[in-house]
């Protein structure tokens, strides 16, 4: 199955075509440019692939950067309407956590995701060279907790340049991981139930009535 991977919740947005194991195609870039559109064509270029050969696409729901996961989600779903290809949605951490594998991490693996307001989401791997098993699934947790991990020796995997914690592994989760973690899996969803992973409750201020003089 041809696979196109969409990874948007970091700094560096990522486009993977993937068959099984192999990655066919890759575009990445850090900002604004180029585009998601840009970055969709560069891989399929690269692969060799039309728009109209691709099965499956897989998104990264974070935890990570809103706007980018909410774009990749929005460009999965127009894609399923246009083609009818099937979808998958797939956590950032799981994500992150097999991009620490390719670099070389094993043990017991702690990602740790900024979420602002002195917290961060955070989820426990035990990652051999086989592959990655969830062992504490992802939550939010305050600076301290983590520590603790850290002080537990868990390593410690973050894609925020600017992570507190001593010793961490600066890592950015992979398009093409996403893609090789998606040819495992069979759980297709139709597009209107991807949803950002976003553990805090939204809340919102309701603004005062206008007041006429």
């Amino acid at each position: 199955m041809k696979i196109l991977a969409l990874e948007f919740s970091s700094a560096r947005r990522g486009v993977a075509v993937v068959e099984g194991d192999r990655v066919l195609g890759l575009a990445e870039a850090e900002g604004i440019t180029p585009g998601p559109f840009e970055l969709i064509e560069s891989a399929l270029k690269s692969a060799g692939l039309e728009r109209e050969q691709i099965q499956c696409i897989a998104v990264g729901l974070g935890p990570g950067s809103y706007t980018g996961v909410r774009s990749a989600i929005a460009l999965a779903q127009g894609w399923q309407l246009a083609l009818g290809v099937k979808l998958l949605g797939i956590s950032s951490a799981d994500v992150l956590a097999t991009t620490a594998r390719s670099a070389g991490l094993t043990g017991r693996v702690a990602v740790a995701i900024d979420a602002l307001r002195g917290e961060f989401y955070s989820a426990s791997y035990e990652v051999t060279t086989e592959g990655c098993r969830e062992v504490t699934p992802l939550r939010l947790l305050k600076r301290e907790a983590v520590e603790a991990l850290v002080a537990a020796g868990e390593l410690l995997a973050s894609p925020d340049a600017k992570c507190p914690f001593v010793g961490f592994r600066l890592l950015l989760p992979s398009a093409c991981e996403l893609g090789r973690l998606a040819s495992t899996r069979s759980d297709f969803q139709p597009g209107e139930k991807l949803e950002p992973i976003y553990l805090r409750e939204t809340t919102f201020v309701k603004a005062p009535p206008p007041k006429f003089y």
